[in-house]
């Protein structure tokens, strides 16, 4: 999540709105996100309902919950999906923001 934090301005300058889900209950949520500074929305998911309904892989032996990326469109359809193998599998930034930046191409 730093890293999305860090580049902010970037998805911002996109018109791209950041939402994080996880497993953590909303007292984690909210201290985390004040510590951190994050700039994006963070909803706490500890029943694991929005991870079910997209179907995010978890992993006892790999910490729980593996990364699950979803670009969605205005319309609510998921135009991207990245679903990480291990806790480091996250996509860099430059790869949301090409795929981004492809998606706003092709809908002009």
């Amino acid at each position: 999540m730093a890293r999305l934090r860090n580049d902010y301005e970037k998805f911002s300058q996109r018109n791209v709105t950041i939402l994080t889900v996880g497993p953590n209950t909303e007292a984690a949520f909210q201290k985390y996100w004040r510590e951190e500074k994050m700039p994006f929305i963070g909803i706490p998911d500890p029943e694991h309902r929005v991870a079910l309904l997209y179907r995010q892989q978890v992993n006892i032996f790999k910490l729980g919950r593996m990364p699950l990326l979803c670009i969605v469109d205005k319309n609510g359809r998921i135009r991207y999906a990245h679903y990480g193998a291990s806790m480091s599998d996250i996509p860099e930034n430059e790869t949301l923001l090409n795929v981004i930046d492809q998606l706003t191409a092709s809908s002009n």
